[in-house]
């Protein structure tokens, strides 16, 4: 047995190496440094100066919107055809507009209750992509699905004006109300590719379609 003044000592010491310990394992707060500030990162070089362009960033000059006034069917932006090559006699009511830097012509057709179409002529070299594909284009603008190859002869008329041969679609799209609907003719000449293509609500389109048929009799060379 431990004598009892021993007893108390050895107590007292125990009671000192605890209280140390319980020094060590005193819980310290601090604050961590903050992370550096990052680098100022370069601007991003002007386009005439890298010749690069942003990830998902369309070419210039080229729409994200299919047709004439955009890409065309093999996606390239459009260059349009030298000249006015063609000529025509538009009807009375129709209203011309400014023809732009794309279109050859430009024109308003008014309906009933503020319905408005649209008639553009756009003109580019070469076939831009064939008949099969501009054809699927249009359709793809009032929302109808693309045709396959073996349907395109059903859907295309052939009129001889002339010395012109037009391919002539007449499309109703499936939404809407009233749908849209396209009157569309392609007229290759002399290497270039000519488009006249009226757009509008559905039953002003139909009151036009002899319209338009008559303008597209009134096409001659200049």
């Amino acid at each position: 047995m431990i004598p009892p003044r021993r007893y108390s000592t050895f107590a007292l010491l125990a009671l000192l190496s605890a209280a140390a310990g319980c020094r060590d394992r005193e819980i310290v707060t601090y604050r961590a440094p903050k992370d550096p500030a990052p680098a100022a990162q370069p601007a991003t070089a002007p386009v005439a100066a890298t010749g690069q362009l942003p990830d998902g960033h369309p070419p210039i000059g080229q729409s994200t919107n299919p047709g004439p006034m955009g890409a065309m069917p093999d996606g390239t932006a459009p260059t349009v055809a030298a000249g006015n090559a063609l000529a025509w006699t538009a009807p009375a009511h129709w209203l011309p507009k400014p023809a732009g830097s794309v279109r050859k012509g430009s024109y308003n057709i008014p309906g009933d209750e503020g319905a408005v179409a649209d008639l553009a002529i756009t003109a580019f070299p070469g076939d831009t992509g064939g008949l099969f594909a501009n054809v699927n284009r249009w359709r793809g603008q009032i929302g109808l699905p693309p045709l396959a190859q073996a349907e395109l002869e059903a859907s295309v008329q052939h009129l001889d004006v002339g010395a012109f041969h037009i391919d002539f679609v007449d499309l109703t799209g499936s939404g809407g109300n009233p749908p849209m609907r396209l009157l569309g003719a392609i007229v290759p000449h002399e290497g270039q590719t000519w488009f006249f293509k009226l757009t509008g609500p559905a039953p002003l389109v139909a009151r036009e379609l002899p319209a338009f048929r008559e303008f597209l009799s009134t096409l001659k060379v200049r």
